[in-house]
């Protein structure tokens, strides 16, 4: 008997696929769905890709000039909460000694707020006293935290939208407790007036020296945790030891005391790096999607080739004539020579802002390539410190009139151990727009897996040029079109818009096939989609 052609073989792996595939529809329902990660994408063809894009740098937004807010402010949270857009950040002043150590003074935890995400003021609240005045936006000073056993440290703010949540519990947040080290939850009526939920903390195993954050998620009705932990482990004390590489860790719980089904985060990604915060939360316009923008942690100095008379990690002057080429024609080189003096990587790390995205809140695709890049060589950047990405996008008006409404980002930039404080610059990206299916002036096409949809419409965001178009087909999942909704009955479609409904025929919709296993077949020439979703 002669046995089955390479040709026959992989004829019946790919039926094998697509009946198995087809046993197991993906359920969306009327989700907006993003191609933040592949799964439920079955096959790219041609010349098509998957695209992160970088977010726009705009204006700055807020300069952190104020003695209480100090030269080194950081961890900052935003949200929009009904008409209001919402900041809480840490003020930090960071100063060396005259014998070359690193002296952080006491912090205090400021809030801002501003109409439209774009002009910010702080607001005279009159609650502490700095420096003989109570004219500042300070909500918690080191002494009240202190008389509830924590550290102001990182803290992450958020609404709690639990249909539980009491009145007085409408604002949440976690911080750092004296001893033992971990993480306490935190509650307040109003994100102003903060008092503990519970007086021992609730989370003790990790580093807890970064924004330690949760939220309500309330697509999988729970609360979710994020915190920083090194691989190696720590020392559960109330002074932690670094071993291994910076990551981060998650937990789950239905009342934010009790915390289960603790989990390191995994990622499709092999590479090895160093994570800081990792700013996950729900994507507001596809809440099933958590998305995080971590800061990514690298350092560029050279193989060692002098060490400090006692042994440190001080960087004298042998040690950084021999960096790199690079680093040395990095901005701020004084101030960097300066820093390196106390620990070697303060000099020669550098910080940026990665993108990633889970379904699960376990499980995330992390894009390794660098998602808010340190940007033009200028004062105040390219540092250790640089693009600390706010926890949470919000939606803002366009800068252009007429345009639709945009993301904003907002990160930091500056240089610490200086007089001047750091400074908060707004970044804005498209709706939807982290990540595109993207063709050039090649014609490419992505096959989804199977799907069930709800809904009589499909709409989608995407752009092209002013020669590139977008088709659509809906097919069974055997690959055969379905009738009336193939390419040939799609027209081409262009333009650059975030709601766009596609019709075949000039007047067939889609509604026809909901809660049936279809595919959708997109080609695309010289555009970018950023997603679709189904609805009425």
């Amino acid at each position: 008997m002669k046995p089955p052609s390479l040709t026959a073989i992989a004829a019946l792996l790919l039926l094998d696929t697509i009946v198995t595939n087809a046993a197991k529809p993906i359920e969306i329902g009327t989700r907006r769905e993003l191609f933040t990660d592949t799964t439920l994408i079955e096959r790219i063809d041609g010349q098509l890709d998957l695209r992160l894009h970088h977010p726009t740098p705009r204006e700055v937004v807020m300069i952190h000039d104020e003695p209480w807010e100090g030269n080194n402010t950081t961890y900052h949270c935003v949200f929009k909460d009904g008409d209001r857009y919402r900041m809480f950040y840490v003020g930090l002043h960071s100063t060396l000694t005259q014998k070359g150590q690193l002296n952080i003074g006491p912090s205090s935890f400021c809030y801002a707020e501003s109409d439209d995400g774009i002009h910010w003021r702080k607001p005279n609240l009159g609650l502490y006293e700095f420096q003989g005045s109570k004219a500042n936006n300070i909500i918690m000073d080191p002494a009240t935290a202190a008389r509830h056993n924590v550290r102001i440290g990182a803290p992450a703010v958020f609404r709690d939208d639990n249909p539980q949540a009491t009145s007085d519990a409408r604002y949440k947040t976690f911080m750092t407790s004296r001893s033992p080290l971990g993480m306490v939850p935190m509650k307040s009526p109003d994100g102003i007036h903060w008092s503990p939920i519970s007086n021992k903390p609730v989370i003790t195993d990790g580093a807890f020296d970064s924004m330690n954050l949760g939220f309500w998620d309330s697509e999988r009705r729970e609360y979710r945790a994020f915190w920083r932990y090194f691989t190696g482990g720590t020392t559960n004390t109330e002074e932690w030891k670094p071993a291994g590489v910076r990551a981060i860790r998650t937990a789950t719980s239905k009342d934010l005391l009790h915390w289960k089904a603790q989990a390191d985060l995994s990622y499709q990604s092999s590479l090895e790096m160093e994570l800081y915060e990792n700013g996950i939360h729900p994507y507001h316009r596809a809440p099933h999607l958590l998305i995080g923008m971590p800061v990514r942690y690298i350092d560029r100095a050279g193989a060692p080739s002098t060490t400090s008379p006692d042994g440190s990690d001080r960087a004298g002057p042998d040690r950084v004539r021999n960096w790199p080429a690079s680093l040395r024609a990095l901005p701020d080189f004084e101030q960097r020579q300066a820093r390196s003096a106390l620990s070697e990587r303060y000099g020669t790390a550098l910080t940026e802002g990665l993108f990633m995205s889970s379904r699960d809140g376990v499980h995330f695709h992390r894009w390794d390539e660098g998602f808010l890049r340190p940007g033009p060589e200028r004062p105040g950047t390219w540092n250790y410190g640089q693009q600390f990405v706010g926890w949470h996008s919000v939606e803002t008006a366009s800068t252009l009139k007429g345009a639709p409404n945009e993301l904003s980002l907002y990160a930091t930039e500056g240089v610490w151990l200086q007089k001047k404080g750091k400074s908060l610059r707004r970044y804005t990206l498209r709706l939807d727009g982290f990540v595109s299916a993207h063709a050039g002036a090649r014609e490419g096409a992505l096959l989804t897996k199977p799907i069930v949809f709800s809904g009589r419409r499909l709409s989608l965001n995407f752009s092209t040029s002013a020669a590139g178009s977008v088709r659509v087909a809906i097919e069974h999942p055997d690959g055969t079109p379905v009738t009336g909704f193939s390419l040939a009955d799609c027209p081409t479609y262009f333009g650059d818009t975030l709601d766009r409904t596609i019709v075949w025929n000039g007047q067939q919709q889609p509604g026809r096939m909901a809660g049936t296993p279809v595919r959708l077949r997109f080609v695309l020439q010289d555009a970018d989609l950023y997603s679709f979703r189904f609805s009425d």
